[in-house]
C-alpha cells in the first residue's frame, strides 16, 4: 500500500513538472517583433510560360558549306521584294517584335554593320549614329510657357513606327554546285523600305534605308523568335524562316547587262509575268541538266 502511494505521488509530481521543462519555439512571432521580409535581389518576375524556354537563346548557327569557285557551274543574282501585308508574311509585322525592330536595334547597337544604299554591293559602311538619324525625324514645334505664356520653339524627335515599314528588299544568288549537283541559294543582303510622302501625306516614292549583310546577321537572327502558326512551342527563329524560305516575294530585278529593273521596260500584268518567267527559268535550268 505504501509502495502504491509513493508511485502515485511520483507520477503526480512528474505530470505537474512537465510544462516547466517544455521547450518554447524560438521562431514564434510576437506582437512586438517586426515582420521578416524575404527579398530576392535577382528576382525577374514570373515566367510567362510553362517553363523557361532557352533553346532559341542557346542555339548555335551552323556555318555554310565551303564552296569552291571552280565548282560553281552557273550563277544568277536576283533581287526580291517581301511585302509584309501578304498573309504569308504577316510574321514580319508581328507587333511584339517586328522584323524591322530587330534589324534597327542590331544596326544601332553595332552588333551588325549596316551599309549605305548608294549601291547594293556593301561598299560604304554606316555608323550607328547615321542609322539612328534614318530611324527618326525632327520637327520644330511652338509651345507656350504655362506661367509666362511666352512662345517657345522646341525640337521634337519622332521615332519611326515599325508599322510604317511595309516591304523589305532581298538580294540573293542562285547557283549550281557541281560538287553536290544541286541548285542552291544564298541570301546576301536585306534592306527595309520606307515610304516617302509629301507634306500633305501623299505617297511619292519608296526608299531603302540601309543594307544589312545577311551572313553577318545570321547569329543575331538565330536568337530572335518568330511567330509560328499553329504551334507556339516550336522554337522557330528568323534564321530558320529565311533559310527555309518560308515567305512570299516577287522578283523585281535580275542581273543584266543594263543593270535595269523590270519596271523600267514593263508595266502591269506583263511585269508580273516576266517576274514569274525568271523564277521558272531558274527551276528549268536545274531540271534540264538531268536526263531521264
Amino acid at each position: 500500500m505504501k509502495i502504491a502511494l509513493k508511485l502515485m505521488f511520483v507520477g503526480l509530481f512528474c505530470w505537474m513538472a512537465m510544462p516547466a521543462f517544455a521547450q518554447v519555439p524560438e521562431n514564434i512571432m510576437t506582437e512586438s517583433s517586426d515582420p521578416v521580409e524575404f527579398i530576392d535581389d535577382d528576382f525577374d518576375g514570373p515566367v510567362d510560360d510553362i517553363v523557361d524556354k532557352r533553346i532559341t537563346s542557346e542555339k548555335r548557327v551552323l556555318s555554310y558549306d565551303p564552296i569552291r569557285e571552280a565548282d560553281i557551274f552557273w550563277e544568277k543574282r536576283i533581287w526580291r521584294v517581301v511585302d509584309v501585308r501578304e498573309k504569308m508574311n504577316l510574321p514580319f509585322a508581328y507587333p511584339e517584335r517586328p522584323f524591322f525592330t530587330i534589324l534597327m536595334d542590331a544596326a544601332m547597337s553595332g552588333d551588325v554593320t549596316s551599309y549605305s544604299t548608294e549601291d547594293d554591293k556593301f561598299t560604304t559602311p554606316l555608323t550607328p549614329d547615321e542609322v539612328g538619324t534614318m530611324g527618326a525625324t525632327q520637327d520644330t514645334v511652338i509651345t507656350f510657357d504655362p506661367e509666362t505664356y511666352e512662345e517657345q520653339i522646341q525640337i521634337v524627335r519622332n521615332e519611326i513606327n515599325p508599322e510604317d515599314i511595309k516591304r523589305f528588299r532581298l538580294k540573293e544568288i542562285w547557283f549550281f554546285d557541281e560538287e553536290s549537283s544541286t541548285m542552291q541559294v544564298r541570301i546576301l543582303g536585306i534592306a527595309p523600305l520606307r515610304d516617302i510622302t509629301d507634306d500633305a501625306g501623299n505617297f511619292q516614292y519608296e526608299q531603302p534605308m540601309f543594307w544589312i549583310y545577311y551572313p553577318e546577321a545570321r547569329e543575331i537572327l538565330a536568337r530572335e523568335r518568330v511567330y509560328n502558326y499553329g504551334n507556339d512551342a516550336s522554337p522557330m527563329t528568323w534564321e530558320d524562316l529565311l533559310e527555309m524560305r518560308a515567305f512570299a516575294s516577287y522578283i523585281f530585278k535580275e542581273s543584266n547587262v543594263y543593270d535595269r529593273r523590270l519596271k523600267t521596260y514593263l508595266t502591269g500584268i506583263d511585269l508580273l509575268l516576266e517576274a514569274d518567267k525568271i523564277k521558272q527559268q531558274i527551276f528549268n535550268f536545274e531540271h534540264d541538266l538531268w536526263s531521264y
